[in-house]
């Protein structure tokens, strides 16, 4: 709402936006207009003056703390050309002698805003739109709907925790979802560039918090519902209401709904617009009512490179492909996507050919059970989950290619829910032979405090199980290890593809990925230049 640190990447503008007049943008929304807007005209809007543009409009929200009025005096010497805000924050912008647009809520509106100053609303020319929702997948899938995309042929637009893309263009992310103002400002640089689709991951926090408002997705897909985010939501209730309304004409046209967790089925009857499911059976909480979804997903066989699947549906069309990493639950999430193409209206002609002709699902999906060790010596995959069903099903996936023994090696989130700490450390003790517990991200919260708490957890589950404790993580991965060899494996769960830790507010230069490959080298194994998986073999 205020500054955005300079480490984080900068907000996306689209090269040719166009011009609005001041006085229509308070009329829009019935705005209160205070200042001298004659012949005022903006070509953006923004929550954070470290993006701001010369040119654009100031939306300055109440934050937890402070007010984002208080900078609005650093957003006129960047060049805004207006303040959209409260009555409390027109007050405290006044000094600046710039025009104000005073509402109610100024994140309220701030959607609706950004689509009619982008041009990006439900009447608008924009690219097809593919949203997911959920705990655990919505990366996964995000990133497996761009693959399969650019199988096709489709220029791409991607929006995920991991990354943004843009037509063949990488670019780091800040948040799961973007602000509003952002995402609106990316949709219209993605339609510049000729972008045809675009795959997006939906947070709760997106959905409860404004930032998907303005926009009608064409498919919406939900993939499971588990112990998260208590931080935010007062419980499961709150947490199950805040992912409903994804399911309405007024968010999304289609849907795809997974019945691989119980609020599934929750879902369908509670969706007003169309709906399909899809399941696989043999990860589901309810495998006879998962046995009834339109989609079946079957899993024919597991390897350390990746997963062969067969799905099946209406009209008796059956596609046996592979996605190139392990576990049933990434399957799921491949025949997730696959369906979300075919309720967008592409062809499943189309997309089995492109299948087969490329020999499976060609798609990167950064930490999601990254193996990063080489053919001798433990392997080791590095991955993002950092819940306690993410552990469950990810340790399970990683036993079924393992010889020998699994070593889990994992931290948790500060200033985060410290609810599920507790689940995190007994889910790994029961999934695995060895428990390896360190740091994550200890944000502003004592990192001896966190792991204490995983501690307490994995011990309860069983005292007598091998648990070790190490800090930093740059030396429990070493430690880690030490402590296995050949035929056996590491999951390094957390970091995932991040690039940095957040150690009281500063992001910290760090890769798991690279630190992994190190401590594997040092040990004397040898490991690939690239981290990726290698495509899954005939």
């Amino acid at each position: 709402m205020s500054a955005t640190p300079s480490n984080l990447p900068p907000v996306l503008r689209p090269e040719h936006p166009p011009v609005r007049a001041l006085a229509d943008l308070a009329a829009r929304v019935g705005g209160e207009l205070r200042g001298d807007a004659e012949g005022v005209s903006l070509t953006g809007i923004t929550l954070a003056t470290a993006d701001l543009r010369a040119g654009e409009a100031f939306v300055a929200i109440r934050g937890v703390n402070r007010h984002g009025a208080e900078f609005a005096a650093a957003a006129a010497e960047k060049g805004a050309v207006a303040i959209i805000t409260d009555a409390e924050g027109a007050g405290i912008a006044a000094p600046t002698g710039l025009p104000a647009v005073v509402v109610e809520s100024p994140r309220a509106v701030l959607g609706d805003l950004s689509a009619w100053v982008y041009g990006t609303g439900p009447d608008d020319e924009l690219p097809l739109l593919l949203g997911t929702t959920g705990t655990n997948g919505k990366t996964s899938i995000t990133h497996l709907l761009d693959g399969l995309l650019t199988q096709i042929g489709v220029v791409t637009g991607l929006s995920s925790t991991a990354e943004r893309h843009i037509a063949g263009e990488v670019i780091v992310s800040r948040l799961t979802t973007p602000e509003a103002s952002e995402f609106h400002a990316l949709l219209a640089l993605m339609r510049e560039r000729g972008v045809e689709a675009v795959a997006v991951e939906v947070s709760a926090q997106a959905l409860t918090r404004h930032r998907v408002d303005g926009i009608v997705f064409d498919v919406a897909a939900f993939t499971n519902l588990t112990h998260d985010h208590l931080d935010d939501y007062a419980d499961m209730d709150e947490y199950f209401e805040a992912k409903a309304a994804f399911f309405t004409p007024e968010r999304a046209r289609r849907a795809v709904i997974s019945l691989d967790s119980a609020p599934g089925i929750e879902y369908v009857r509670r969706s007003s617009i169309p709906v399909v499911t899809i399941s696989a059976p043999s990860i589901a909480a309810d495998p006879d009512l998962a046995a009834g979804a339109d989609w079946i997903v079957s899993i024919d066989e597991e390897r350390q490179s990746g997963t062969r699947f067969t799905l099946s549906g209406p009209d008796g069309r059956i596609l046996s492909t592979t996605v190139p990493v392990i576990g049933p639950h990434m399957a799921s999430n491949a025949g997730t996507a696959i369906v979300m193409l075919l309720e967008a209206g592409y062809a499943w002609d189309r997309i089995v050919e492109a299948l087969e002709r490329d020999g499976g699902i060609r798609a990167s999906l950064p930490g999601r059970t990254q193996l990063v060790s080489g053919p001798d010596g433990p392997a080791v995959y590095v991955d993002f989950g950092h819940t306690p069903d993410a552990f469950e099903k990810t340790l399970a996936a990683v036993r079924r290619v393992t010889p020998g023994k699994v070593l889990m090696l994992f931290g948790a989130d500060g200033d985060r829910d410290k609810t599920k700490r507790h689940d995190m450390g007994r889910t790994a003790v029961e999934g695995s032979d060895i428990v390896v517990i360190t740091d994550h991200h200890p944000r502003h919260e004592d990192p001896a405090a966190i792991r204490a708490m995983l501690l307490e957890g994995a011990r309860a589950a069983d005292a007598g199980h091998p648990i070790h404790e190490f800090s930093p993580p740059e030396s429990a991965i070493v430690e880690a290890v030490k402590l296995v060899g050949p035929g056996d494996a590491i999951l390094w769960a957390g970091p995932g593809h991040q690039d940095y830790r957040d150690i009281k507010g500063v992001r910290t230069p760090y890769s798991a990925r690279e630190l992994a490959r190190r401590a594997l080298r040092d040990a004397g194994w040898a490991v690939p230049d690239s981290a990726w998986p290698v495509p899954y073999p005939d």
